[in-house]
């Protein structure tokens, strides 16, 4: 059987060198300001030989960056260390997409700039505890509600975010509809209470994925523009529950207009429900675009996806952050690195682009 996971892939217009996509992963490496910095260029061209690099989660507005050191696209400096960043990965050959992340209820003001402001759907808190650089952890803030204003406002966000995306020289752009962030707050009524067009039904609830997608792709256009989407996860306070299937089957269907690619993300290696079958069938059959598939694969069960038929392309995360030459490990069967789980989201190289290529490892 040829194996598929190494062959070039295409994607829209991009020709990809081959079908592995490394996941967005946070990984923290920005200044206490959100300003990229130079060892983020070096991390993610390491890492150029994936088929297509999707980047940690960027903010695409102030009030959407609720963690500590995490990176925006929404200032000029922002833009010209982001530019450093896609030249070094072009530069090996590589292509990349910008993450974009609104936090929405997931924040605390220790970690945003002065005069930010913490918005979800609703006035829903997150259980749990958030981290800050300078306070340690802290209980997550009740959010003030969006106004319809401030809901039209924030999807303007999103498309200055994207379009300062390509300025700064991303492939394309990935909205972050998963993991319990600002666009699947509005996905689920669990975060989601409003009783106004943006509240109250499946297609309500998808309605402020849908307007971002739609305005973020008439800006850069289809073919630069995908969504993650995690239909069982729980991660951020996010109980899954079955009437939640019926938004995901309409966001399916509504998304062939919008986006090039939808990003599946199963978290049960990491203790959520399963995503079930039907969810991912169901995306097959109405989706007609690429479909990502991600969560707990490796080199034989993402081969086995493409095989199938079941995925277009693989997302593989954590061993990438060991392994910059994951694609080379898996194509010669070399042992992997380890990752050091404490290191992860810690500042500075340690961990981050200090891992071994195999040719380092032979000398």
């Amino acid at each position: 059987m040829a194996t598929k996971l190494f062959e070039p892939a295409q994607l829209g217009n991009l020709t990809l060198q081959n079908h592995l996509v490394m996941a967005p992963m946070t990984r923290n490496r920005a200044t206490a300001n959100h300003e990229v910095t130079d060892i983020m260029a070096t991390y993610y061209a390491q890492r150029a030989t994936a088929g297509l690099i999707l980047s940690e989660g960027i903010a695409p507005s102030a009030n959407g960056n609720g963690y500590a050191r995490v990176p925006g696209l929404y200032t000029e400096q922002q833009v010209d260390g982001w530019k450093k960043v896609t030249d070094a990965v072009h530069q090996k050959g590589g292509k990349i997409f910008a993450q974009l992340m609104h936090t929405g209820r997931i924040g605390h003001s220790a970690n945003m700039h002065e005069g930010a402001e913490i918005l979800a759907p609703s006035s829903v808190a997150a259980d749990g505890q958030i981290y800050t650089d300078t306070q340690g952890m802290q209980d997550h803030p009740t959010p003030r509600a969006f106004t319809l204003d401030e809901i039209k406002a924030t999807i303007a966000e999103f498309v200055t975010a994207a379009q300062n995306a390509i300025r700064a020289g991303f492939d394309g752009v990935e909205l972050h509809g998963a993991n319990g962030y600002l666009i699947e707050q509005f996905l689920r009524s669990t975060t989601n209470q409003r009783t106004d067009e943006y509240g109250g039904s499946a297609e309500n609830n998808a309605r402020f994925a849908l307007d971002i997608a739609k305005s973020v792709s008439e800006a850069i256009g289809k073919e630069r523009l995908g969504i993650r989407l995690s239909p069982y996860g729980v991660f951020n306070d996010m109980p899954y529950d079955p009437q939640y299937d019926a938004v995901y089957h309409y966001l399916a269907e509504k998304l062939n207009d919008y986006v090039v690619y939808v990003h599946l993300v199963d978290h049960a290696s990491m203790g959520a429900p399963a995503v079930a079958p039907e969810i991912v069938e169901a995306v097959r059959k109405h989706f007609t675009g690429t479909l990502i598939l991600s969560g707990g694969y490796n080199d034989q069960a993402a081969e086995d996806a493409l095989q199938s038929g079941k995925a277009d392309l693989v997302a593989i995360g954590r061993p990438f952050i060991a392994n910059p030459d994951l694609v080379e490990r898996y194509k010669t069967g070399a042992d992997l690195n380890q990752p050091d789980f404490s290191t992860f989201y810690t500042p500075g190289e340690k961990g981050y682009t200090d891992y071994p290529a195999l040719a380092e490892v032979a000398v």
